[in-house]
């Protein structure tokens, strides 16, 4: 059976996430697979790599489905791109073997976090992609981050309500970069920064529940070696941070080991 992999990009301003929900609310795949099915002809499931929440943007989301054998050599990125809203692109769509599983032969993700630390609000046109929190103290943001890096049980970081599952990740780095909105270089007077934040896999909601404790700890509402006893607790209900707003969070990409899966 043939199967395709989408790399696409989305503003979730308007989604309620990625993942189809009962609800009316628009999903991206769900108005991914409406697409998709206008075109193949019948409906094709779409499997991301990973599920974004409500707001979340993406720039390089991964997934895969298997469309009909008589409609495999569409030029799926142009007929889908034609089908689709403005707020999502597709990027680059791919034949690969039928092995390959967008979710199960992930090996990591990278999502970016971006602030508008100015005293004032951020720019209207850039309002849907940053949290504005205002000056910080860096260095002790920097420290704080230096103690999450590794191998941690990350159970203190993922959402109160999430299943229960295994809560080990190897967060690789944490880094942040002056000046930059995600991907995009901004004027050297913009006071915006992004955070990115590289690991093996990340737990539901990690990435903003560890953005609002780095900008906790920033505003002096905690010290940075409070990351230590946090991680050891093991519980969402010992971090007194809140959850970072969604809008300031981006999936920048999917990383895959190199090899024969990703080649029909």
């Amino acid at each position: 059976m043939p199967r395709l992999k989408l790399t696409l990009a989305y503003e979730g301003t308007r989604y309620a996430g990625w993942q189809i929900q009962a609800a009316a609310f628009p999903t991206v795949q769900g108005v991914l697979e409406e697409a998709v099915a206008r075109i193949a002809g019948c409906r094709v499931p779409v499997h991301a790599a990973g599920r974004t929440d409500a707001g979340v943007h993406a720039e390089a989301q991964a997934c895969h489905l298997d469309p009909p054998e008589n409609r495999i050599d569409l030029d799926w990125r142009q007929a889908l791109n034609a089908a689709l809203p403005p707020d999502i692109r597709i990027l680059a769509a791919d034949p690969v073997s039928p092995s390959f599983h967008a979710q199960r032969d992930a090996r990591g993700k990278v999502y970016a976090y971006s602030l508008w630390l100015g005293r004032q609000g951020p720019l209207p046109r850039i309002r849907a992609f940053v949290w504005h929190t205002a000056e910080l103290d860096l260095p002790r943001l920097d420290e704080a981050s230096r103690l999450l890096e590794g191998r941690r049980d990350f159970a203190s970081f993922r959402n109160a309500r999430a299943a229960r599952g295994p809560t080990l990740r190897t967060l690789q780095a944490i880094r942040r970069e002056p000046g930059r909105l995600g991907p995009l270089l901004c004027p050297t007077d913009w006071p915006v920064m992004t955070f990115f934040f590289e690991a093996d896999g990340f737990l539901k909601q990690m990435v903003r529940n560890l953005m609002g404790f780095l900008v906790f700890v920033g505003r002096g509402k905690l010290p940075p070696s409070s990351a230590a006893d946090i991680l050891a607790a093991g519980d969402r209900r010992a971090l007194p941070s809140p959850t970072a707003p969604a809008q300031g969070l981006t999936l920048m990409r999917v990383l895959y080991d190199p090899g024969p899966k990703e080649s029909a």
